[in-house]
């Protein structure tokens, strides 16, 4: 009698363990495009459900920019390759609707920029390879278009640190982003 309690909590922990380890787990995988006030990052995305509420987010992809006049030059223009790790929290159980989260991007960014004097002439032109740090907070909806498909418009607010530059100092500081994501979830 004694082996049959045995047996039955046995199959009940197994049971509990099972559910414990697929609550929650997914993986997805999708393409983002995020805006920001002087330019846009266009992304590969995934996503990795860790447990119920907790998922891990990364991206690779380029970041087109044009400061205009909002950086340390009259003009910077340019881009680069890079990427991002961050975590999402979410409020629902399935990791879907409303969620906030951290994410820290890290950019390889070339940017040429120019320098006019009062008669709009070129006084000082060059070229900068920076490399950003960006720091933001981000919160967001997740609609699920069915089983696998799901849309998330998000908001973020951070800043960007440039970490290492080559070349002339360019533009830094606070930024805002907005965006969407259109992924699939296996």
């Amino acid at each position: 009698m004694k082996k049959i309690y045995l047996f039955f909590i046995f199959l009940s922990w197994m049971n509990i363990s099972i559910g414990q380890e697929t609550t929650g787990k997914y993986f997805e995988i999708g393409y983002e495009i995020q805006q920001y006030p002087t330019g846009f990052l266009n992304s590969v995305r995934g996503e990795i459900g860790l447990a119920p509420h907790h998922a891990l987010d990364f991206r690779i992809g380029y970041n087109s920019l044009d400061h205009e006049d909002f950086g340390v030059h009259d003009s910077e223009i340019g881009g680069g390759f890079g990427g991002s790790l961050g975590y999402r929290y979410y409020f629902n159980s399935e990791n879907k609707k409303w969620f906030v989260g951290g994410r820290t991007d890290v950019w390889f960014n070339e940017i040429d920029w120019i320098d006019f004097d009062v008669n709009d002439n070129v006084s000082a032109m060059g070229v900068t390879d920076v490399v950003v740090l960006q720091p933001t907070l981000i919160g967001g909806f997740r609609w699920t278009l069915n089983d696998h498909f799901s849309l998330t418009p998000t908001v973020a607010f951070g800043a960007e640190i440039n970490i290492s530059t080559d070349g002339a100092e360019v533009g830094e500081g606070g930024i805002v982003l907005w965006g969407v994501s259109f992924t699939y979830r296996f």
